[in-house]
């Protein structure tokens, strides 16, 4: 039984004979990809100060300490974010942060904000007239919040980490796996493009990534709303000192989400996390977001690759590369500006005569990777 499916109503059936199957899946099973595809992005910290307290991250500051991004600090990055090519505006917290932290939830107040996720909505805003299209993952959400935001988004996320019960997020701010499974169901239910993913190496076993890449896959087959899944090692830092899984075992874990997820699912492996020339043949497909100005604020020790990086990694497993919107192309309107999974506010930014707008279709179009944009 997941941890909180009851709480969360979420009659969620794990087939004992899929689990079985996946593993009984071997790397050799799967084959390497058609092509590699990543997104270009900024990376917006909207704050540090998450409600959650688990074991391995480091994103998180002590209370009295915890920090808003300013809306002129967040038009700023996203001019060079823009200036530097990219399409995607990456927006995280943890997970409701003004009601654990007093100071947060001042300056919201003082910026005319009832709660951070209003003040998403400012930020996507800024995002959009800057010229990127906001993915937003802040954590859970319930259908109010994220319905709240959801026609300023070109896709949404977050990442169910496991369905077991894991030590790693115990605690009395623990992680509720149930919660999560309600948050990628709520995505379904309100038809928001959505990402998520595993963690591999917080305590939980081979039988636990595979259950949670089945939970992953009903809830994709009830609403389609499942654009890709991230398969992502835990590593070493300042909080967590109980190692990282080995090539084997991502390797593994890969072809299991491969062999789980229907064709039209990415698998991604972050680049800056994995050896990830080591991986594409076990079947991932996709590097994720990648950023040319801003670090990876989730995991400040691990510096993603440069572009030339990306061109090289192609190059070394011989398989193209090809750059993505933040939204999977088959949820965008064939005509028109808007449908059930797009909003006209996005679809606009996308179809609009700007630098924005040509740069946005020019990815579509499968303009040719280069390395740097002047």
């Amino acid at each position: 039984m997941i941890p909180g499916a009851d709480e969360f109503d979420l009659d969620l059936q794990i087939d004992a004979d899929q689990v079985d199957r996946l593993l009984r899946v071997d790397p050799t099973d799967v084959g390497p990809p058609d092509e590699l595809t990543f997104a270009r992005n900024a990376f917006f910290p909207v704050t540090t100060g998450p409600r959650y307290t688990c074991s391995y991250c480091t994103f998180v500051d002590p209370p009295g300490e915890a920090t808003l991004m300013s809306p002129a600090s967040i038009r700023e990055t996203a001019r060079r974010g823009a200036d530097a090519g990219c399409t995607e505006a990456l927006f995280t917290f943890g997970d409701d942060p003004d009601e654990r932290y007093d100071e947060i939830h001042a300056q919201l107040s003082a910026w005319s904000h009832d709660s951070i996720h209003d003040y998403l909505r400012e930020a996507a805003h800024i995002a959009l007239e800057e010229g990127l299209l906001p993915h937003a993952n802040p954590g859970d959400q319930t259908p109010a919040q994220m319905a709240a935001k959801a026609d300023l988004m070109a896709s949404m996320g977050v990442m169910l980490e496991t369905t077991a019960d894991v030590p790693a997020h115990a605690g009395p701010r623990g992680k509720s796996p149930g919660q999560r499974l309600a948050t990628i169901r709520t995505a379904g239910e309100l038809s928001v493009p959505f990402t998520t993913g595993i963690l591999v190496g917080i305590g939980e076993t081979t039988r636990d990534r595979a259950e949670s890449l089945l939970a992953i896959r009903e809830l994709h087959a009830r609403y389609g709303h499942v654009q890709e899944v991230i398969v992502q090692p835990v590593t070493e830092n300042e909080r967590w000192r109980g190692g990282s899984p080995d090539l084997e075992t991502l390797r593994r874990t890969v072809a299991m989400g491969r062999v789980a997820l229907p064709e039209e699912v990415s698998v991604q492996v972050p680049p800056n996390l994995a050896p990830v020339r080591e991986i594409v043949d076990a079947g991932m497909d996709d590097l994720g977001g990648i950023s040319p100005v801003t670090t990876d604020h989730v995991n400040p020790e691990d510096d993603w690759p440069e572009m030339a990086e990306i061109r090289a990694i192609a190059d070394a497993v011989d398989i193209p590369v090809r750059e993505r919107l933040p939204v999977a192309e088959r949820f965008l309107p064939t005509t028109g500006l808007a449908n059930e999974w797009v909003s006209e506010r996005v679809g606009r930014a996308i179809r609009s005569d700007t630098a924005a707008g040509r740069r946005f279709r020019a990815v579509l179009d499968g303009h040719p990777f280069v390395d740097d944009v002047a």
